[in-house]
């Protein structure tokens, strides 16, 4: 679906996350000549196809007199110090649709104003292959109009879905947004198992890294929910069968991903501001 855009797409914060919705947009048909990005230290990929395309790096702000959509995609660190020198674009009433982790849609609104239409998403880093999952919540002022535009801006990266209730978003980073690193760290653990039933390490990583990423692919591919796919693996009284009676013990994984689930969405609500 062509990506319209009516007034001025303001990028603010080029980095990795941004730079792959950019690139996104620009798959999607979006009119370079309306896209704006802030940032001062751009990276090279993004100067080139700031080149290629025409689009504008850094102009002067009172050049942009019809924001149509602030995207931020700062650091939170860093937020701040950033949203004071870029809160005049928000005369044009835009919406205000945020990437970065831990600032509440309050935050934006001390900025931007109780009246200003804002989104707060959390996506996760899938999204710099087009293969993430972002999770929004709006404030009261969003219309249908620009729930549709920043469910569009998102879907360049990744699944989009909707939460009714903002503190929901906590839950969601400690599920999506930190979920990778949790596949990460199970390939590390799979790969070190295999190492000391007697597997050289090379191979016990190359073996543990395509079975995730290739069972994810398949889960994805064939929209089988994952519990069906666990059985239609598991032969009765076979080597899986006989693995999974550790893992899904009483005191096996299950336990052990609540646990870190409850952790991170208490760390989110604690980081929130």
């Amino acid at each position: 679906m062509t990506l319209i855009l009516s007034g001025t797409l303001v990028l603010v914060g080029a980095g990795k996350m941004g730079g792959a919705m950019l690139e996104g947009w620009l798959k999607g048909g979006a009119d370079p000549s309306r896209i704006v990005i802030l940032d001062p230290a751009a990276p090279d990929e993004v100067k080139s196809a700031v080149a290629r395309h025409g689009m504008r790096l850094n102009p002067d702000l009172g050049t942009i007199n019809d924001a149509e959509v602030l995207v931020i995609a700062v650091k939170p660190q860093v937020m701040e110090d950033v949203l004071p020198g870029i809160a005049r674009l928000g005369t044009s009433r835009p919406l205000v649709l945020s990437v970065a982790a831990g600032k509440t849609i309050a935050s934006f609104e001390r900025h931007f104003g109780a009246d200003a239409a804002v989104v707060r998403t959390i996506p996760n880093t899938p999204a710099a292959v087009g293969r993430g999952i972002t999770a929004m919540a709006a404030n009261r002022n969003v219309t249908p109009a620009q729930m549709t535009m920043a469910s569009s801006l998102l879907a360049a990266v990744g699944e989009v879905v909707t939460v009714a209730d903002e503190a929901m978003i906590d839950a969601v980073t400690a599920v999506s947004g930190s979920g990778p690193a949790y596949v990460f760290y199970l390939t590390e653990c799979l790969a070190a198992a295999g190492e000391k039933v007697g597997l050289p390490k090379d191979l016990a990583m190359q073996l543990a890294r395509a079975t995730v990423s290739g069972s994810g692919e398949l889960m994805r591919q064939s929209g089988t929910d994952a519990a069906t796919l666990r059985k239609n693996v598991t032969s009765p009284k076979g080597t899986t069968h006989e693995a999974l009676q550790v893992l899904m013990a009483a005191d096996g994984m299950q336990p052990l991903f609540d646990r870190a689930i409850a952790a991170a969405t208490r760390r989110s609500r604690e980081l929130a501001s």
